[in-house]
């Protein structure tokens, strides 16, 4: 599909690392977040540069499920999309 697995994939993967990662490391909400949307930032940023291509991983299953290979605007959005709504969420949670 064009929207779903794109779009929708990478909004829920930001949100799933994050509360993955505030599973183990109780950090507060705004140092953790940010720094989930910079990895996923730089991981897109990777996908911009052809990192994958650079190190002659682009035959690796592992590594392009990791890295990606195509680079696109809409996914930033996307990962800024998913980090606002677990912004929102955790101080939705605060306040209750």
């Amino acid at each position: 599909d064009r929207f779903i697995r794109p779009y929708i994939g990478d909004f829920l993967v930001v949100v799933f690392i994050y509360c993955f990662l505030q599973t183990f490391w109780k950090a507060k909400v705004g140092v953790l977040a940010a720094s989930v949307l910079v990895f996923a930032y730089a991981v897109e940023l990777s996908q911009y540069f052809r990192l994958i291509y650079l190190l002659g991983l682009e035959k690796s299953t592992i590594a392009t499920l990791i890295l990606g290979n195509t680079f696109q605007w809409g996914d930033l959005l996307a990962y800024t999309l998913g980090i606002v709504l677990v912004i929102v969420l955790e101080a939705i949670g605060k306040v209750n």
